[in-house]
């Protein structure tokens, strides 16, 4: 299959390594520029935990290709678009136009609702869900970070339409396990919500990676992630139906930030994604938080311990990321 990876962010390089170890075709998409400031390899050190619970150790050089240039006669079979929320209906425009005849495989967080985030993309043609990995480039440009697993899906269509089923087919035969959500909207908005609790401390102590081993930085991120849920509540998702997917927030706290401090600091594949976002200055985190913070206002849902973080992510200090 002719895959196309949207940008060079951590999670497009690595699910774009493991769908060419899989046997694809795969080039990353970047802008005018940016090839060569890359260079033709990637220096990737991961855990690619598809191969049990502490994973296998990836150390190599990874030859790659880049084009600039995009249009629909290019004839991809799939494009993986994983960017950043606030930049996805901006990518799904430039798009749009020159997918040609490809499914696209939106990965990765949103806010908004989903489908209208990519409303210039054809629905039918869209597949959704979210990677189950993460890591970042150091300064030297080398990439650490984790592959779990699984690979989270949900359908947009009833039933899922031929190229979701496409999609499933190509990430199990690359050694991924489909982890199906029936309401993928409402996973998708509780996974953000945890990501601002994260992000919020993060910002505080000056990064994710100071999260690490942090029993008491841990606490306070599950505890405004907890103070959100009423919010997911105000935006219509019902958390009946996400017991699962939200006990890590409503279990004993002590409990679960403990557990957490623990593993992020002993388990490999659990702290490494942590320990490598390490950049004060990165845009995104800020975001995250700014957008979150943004609904709880609208809505009238008191986020106190969101809104008392509020200093850290008001503004940007810095612009773009490097691996866009």
């Amino acid at each position: 299959m002719k895959i196309l990876m949207f940008g060079r962010g951590v999670v497009s390089t690595i699910y774009g390594w493991a769908l060419e170890e899989a046997g694809h075709d795969v080039e990353f998409y970047v802008r005018p520029g940016r090839a060569v400031i890359y260079g033709d390899t990637i220096d990737l050190d991961l855990i690619d935990a598809r191969h049990g619970v502490r994973g296998k150790r990836i150390r190599r050089l990874w030859p790659v290709r880049y084009r600039e240039t995009l249009t629909a006669d290019d004839d991809f079979d799939l494009v993986v678009l994983s960017v950043a929320h606030h930049r996805l209906t901006e990518a799904a425009e430039f798009l749009a136009p020159r997918a040609g005849r490809a499914t696209v495989l939106v990965l990765g967080n949103v806010w908004a609702e989903p489908l209208e985030a990519v409303s210039a993309l054809p629905a039918e043609r869209i597949a959704w869900g979210f990677p189950q990995a993460g890591g970042g480039f150091d300064r030297n440009d080398v990439l650490h970070g984790v592959l779990l697993r699984s690979v989270v899906l949900g359908p947009l269509h009833e039933p899922p339409s031929t190229r979701e089923h496409d999609v499933r087919r190509v990430l199990r035969q690359a050694g991924f396990r489909i982890r199906e959500e029936p309401d993928l909207r409402g996973w998708l908005w509780i996974h953000f919500a945890a990501d601002a609790g994260m992000h919020s401390q993060g910002l505080k102590a000056g990064s994710l990676s100071e999260l690490v081993g942090s029993t008491a930085r841990l606490r306070e991120a599950l505890l405004t992630t907890r103070e959100l849920l009423p919010l997911l509540t105000a935006r219509g998702i019902d958390l009946r139906q996400h017991r699962r997917d939200t006990l890590l927030f409503r279990a004993p706290v002590r409990m679960t930030s403990a557990a957490l401090a623990w593993a992020t600091a002993h388990i490999p594949a659990a702290g490494l994604s942590l320990q490598a976002h390490t950049d004060p200055d990165a845009e995104e985190p800020r975001a995250i938080c700014r957008d979150t913070l943004a609904e709880p206002r609208r809505l009238g849902v008191p986020a106190p311990r969101l809104e008392a973080a509020e200093p850290t992510f008001v503004s940007a200090r810095s612009g773009r990321g490097r691996h866009g």
